[in-house]
């Protein structure tokens, strides 16, 4: 018996059918991407200046108004309990905010501001401000407002949670 020889007949390559790609920018996921990275790095650079990172500028926006304990304030930003530990330690070595013991039960601890943290955070919130001022406030009201309703819909409609920290 002969043996098997690889035939003469030409190869060819696999072909793919050819499909129609949609471009990067017809996307609107590309375009909310791209407009939200720039506003997050540079308010990012604006909060640097005051040594504070975004997410301790987002525990000390919410400590604010109110003495949380960590579990809670975890829960309310959507964040693990380790990661607000963490930033806590940050803040705690900043002086910006203390860890409390409860008088009645030393296990519960809660977070709070301190002098410091009081008097930095409405200064923090003006950088946010001027932030969001650099990026919109040339669209009109009108416009801003059907911006963020339909955002905050996109929120509601696909229960997301976790406040945007990076």
């Amino acid at each position: 018996m002969a043996p098997k020889t690889e035939s003469s007949t030409p190869k060819t390559e696999l072909s793919t059918p050819k499909t129609e790609l949609s471009a990067l920018e017809s996307h609107l996921g590309y375009w909310l991407r791209f407009v939200s990275n720039q506003v997050s790095h540079a308010f990012a650079r604006r909060l640097a200046a005051a040594e504070v990172t975004v997410a301790e500028w987002v525990v000390l926006r919410e400590l604010y108004d109110s003495e949380l304990a960590p579990s809670a304030l975890a829960d309310r930003l959507g964040m693990t309990r380790g990661a607000i530990s963490k930033l806590a330690d940050r803040l705690i070595a900043k002086d910006m905010i203390v860890r409390r013991a409860s008088v009645a039960d030393r296990r519960f601890q809660s977070l709070t501001l301190t002098r410091q943290g009081r008097a930095i955070t409405p200064k923090l919130a003006a950088l946010a401000d001027e932030n969001d001022a650099e990026f919109f406030a040339d669209l009109d009201i009108e416009t801003r407002d059907r911006i963020a309703a339909a955002m905050k819909a996109i929120v509601r409609r696909k229960s997301l949670r976790g406040a945007p920290v990076d």
